[in-house]
């Protein structure tokens, strides 16, 4: 055969290869499109959860450490191969819900670097925390250089707290904000038309003045949301109602003020409240481990980050700011937080 069908044939045989793997993946996708193909697996790792041993010790009596580090907040990416960036609220829950099902961890030191967050996601972590403690497995939490507000929500149940003296805790409290601008439309002589089928259906509108029916409705959901949070603290701490009420006013405490009010138990780094949970709880020799995601070093280089955000696998950082903004609410359609700071 002359050179012209030895190329043809090669590229036959390519065409052919080419279509048999195209097959086999597209037949992978639909019977299970949950998973990773095989080739993204290769690539990047499962996606599933691991174990990271931080301190060498006995299996069967372990203690799990968990991190709530930054906004609490569901920006919709669940656990995967990407998770470590920041704090990824389904990787949390999963942590959780794994403690929970394995009867070798007793404890959990939870360390807290929070200034709270979303009023539902914080909500979902005080949940499974609770699950964890129904399973009588002792949990201790550090703050760190902060834990107020939401972050201060999901350590009020925890069986001893901790943090330093320079730790920023406490804004016990609601915040729903947004921007009005109707004074300034008006003076542009710009008028706002809206149809709408209730008297409050475009309450919080950023482009005419609010009603007090909009201000008596708004405040009475902030006033309920703040209800839970209280019942948070008031259980957790065993405290009464009225006397969380007079702490909750939305003040920061630093960590020996929240001592003093009956907040925080005692003061201490992290490695003061690990030693603590150990000898408190017999736990002295136990193994002291951490969870990571499944991933391989190519899913840590840029070109992997790369063919990642093309694929979808992992978003890009204008879809990561757009999803933050969404999960903390827009001055159009603004969220209640247990957030210090506001908005």
């Amino acid at each position: 055969m002359n050179k012209r069908r030895w190329i043809g044939i090669g590229i036959a045989v390519a065409l052919l290869g080419l279509s048999v793997v195209t097959s086999s993946l597209k037949k992978e996708e639909e019977t299970n499109e949950s998973k990773l193909s095989s080739v993204e697996q290769l690539l990047y790792g499962s996606g599933d959860l691991e174990e990271s041993v931080i301190e060498q010790g006995d299996s069967d009596k372990r203690i799990v450490q968990l991190t709530v580090d930054g906004t609490i907040s569901d920006t919709g990416e669940s656990t995967s191969l990407f998770s470590s960036e920041g704090y990824n609220h389904q990787q949390l829950l999963s942590e959780l819900k794994a403690i929970q099902e394995d009867d070798s961890i007793k404890g959990v030191l939870l360390v807290v670097n929070s200034p709270g967050g979303g009023v539902y996601e914080s909500a979902e972590i005080a949940k499974e925390i609770a699950k964890v403690q129904q399973k009588g497995k002792i949990l201790y939490v550090s703050m760190k250089s902060m834990a107020a507000s939401g972050g201060y929500y999901i350590s009020a149940s925890a069986d001893k707290i901790f943090a330093t003296n320079e730790t920023i805790t406490g804004s016990i409290g609601v915040i729903a904000s947004n921007l009005n601008y109707s004074g300034l439309l008006e003076k542009l002589g710009v008028t706002d038309q809206t149809y709408k089928s209730g008297a409050l259906k475009d309450m919080n509108s950023s482009v005419r003045p609010a009603t007090d029916e909009d201000k008596a409705v708004m405040q009475a959901y902030i006033d309920s949301a703040y209800g839970r949070f209280v019942d948070v603290v008031a259980n957790g701490r065993n405290l009464s109602v009225d006397a969380v009420k007079t702490l909750a006013d939305g003040r920061i405490y630093d960590g020996s003020q929240a001592v003093k009010n009956g907040l925080v138990d005692e003061i201490g780094y992290q490695d003061d409240t690990l030693a603590a949970l150990k000898k408190d709880n017999k736990l002295e020799n136990a193994e002291v481990f951490e969870y990571a995601v499944s991933a391989t070093g190519f899913a840590s280089s840029w070109l992997g980050s790369s063919l990642a955000e093309l694929q979808g696998l992992k978003q890009s950082e204008s879809s990561r700011v757009l999803s933050i903004v969404e999960s903390i609410g827009t001055p159009q359609a603004p969220k209640p937080m247990y957030f210090y700071g506001g908005e």
